[in-house]
């Protein structure tokens, strides 16, 4: 972990990646930041003992290179920082939608490109990162993607051509959870519950179904099953979830969520 490791334009997710690596052993000093605004820089010095840096310099001192700015701005960035960037420098790019050729083609030839698609459970150490390798990176290049983003959750490696439906699924799915225990919670109010008394209901449900998920080993149609008695409360909810397409609404969503993906690795913006 002496490896030097810079993130560049470091928002939320970011500062999580840099916190989730400290707890896990990496030395502060060891890790560089930039961030748009000086004061932030400074923020972020401040609470984790990390190195502000500019852009170039990152580029010229860091051993690893995580690209976190957002898609639109990736271009911007590239420009700044190819001619300072050496052949054998990792790029790790955490930018939804954007293809690993994107980098290569704007970096030295033989650049190691890795791309890394995390989500927001990052800031609570509950992460999943779904990683990728690009045409010049190595088994070792990805095996030190994973350390990082091992610190603030769980990855997966797929191969790129995943990449869309993993950030669907993924990337995106904190959303459609969030989503659920909104309506549900709606749901709890029209029934006459108080927001607060149906809002930990629903989380700790969520909480205790998602960990069932995790540890039990079984398919998930068997846990609904063990909550579905025949003719009771939770077939009659299933029901009506069915007659009114869920399940389709479900799946339709996450192919919209896909099929953006690809449009913003295209270059489309609107």
């Amino acid at each position: 972990m002496s490896q030097k490791v810079a993130v560049l334009g470091t928002g939320k997710i970011g500062e999580a990646l840099l916190s989730g690596m400290i707890r896990a052993g990496w030395a502060p000093a060891d890790l560089l930041v930039t961030a748009r605004r000086p004061e932030r820089a400074e923020e972020l010095r401040t609470r984790h003992g990390v190195t502000p840096v500019s852009n170039t310099e990152a580029a010229k001192t860091a051993d690893t290179l995580i690209l976190t700015v957002k898609p639109q701005d990736m271009g911007t960035l590239l420009d700044e920082l190819a001619p300072h960037v050496p052949a054998d420098r990792l790029v790790i790019s955490g930018a939804a939608g954007i293809p690993t050729s994107f980098f290569e083609e704007r970096l030295a030839a033989g650049t190691p490109v890795v791309r890394v698609m995390t989500n927001t459970p990052a800031l609570v150490d509950e992460a999943m990162s779904v990683i990728s390798a690009g045409s010049h990176a190595t088994a070792e290049h990805l095996a030190h993607a994973e350390e990082i983003f091992g610190a603030v959750g769980k990855t997966l490696r797929v191969p790129e051509s995943q990449q869309d439906a993993c950030t669907a699924l993924s990337g995106s799915g904190p959303a459609y959870f969030f989503y659920l225990v909104e309506a549900m919670t709606d749901a709890g109010i029209l029934l006459g519950l108080p927001r607060d008394k149906a809002h930990d209901l629903i989380v700790q449900s969520a909480i205790g179904a998602a960990v069932m998920l995790r540890d039990s080993g079984e398919h998930p149609v068997k846990l609904r099953e063990n909550v579905t008695s025949p003719a009771g409360t939770t077939i009659n909810a299933i029901r009506e979830l069915e007659n009114h397409g869920v399940r389709a609404a479900l799946i339709a969503a996450l192919e919209a969520a896909r099929d953006r993906s690809r449009e913003l690795a295209s270059g489309k913006k609107d």
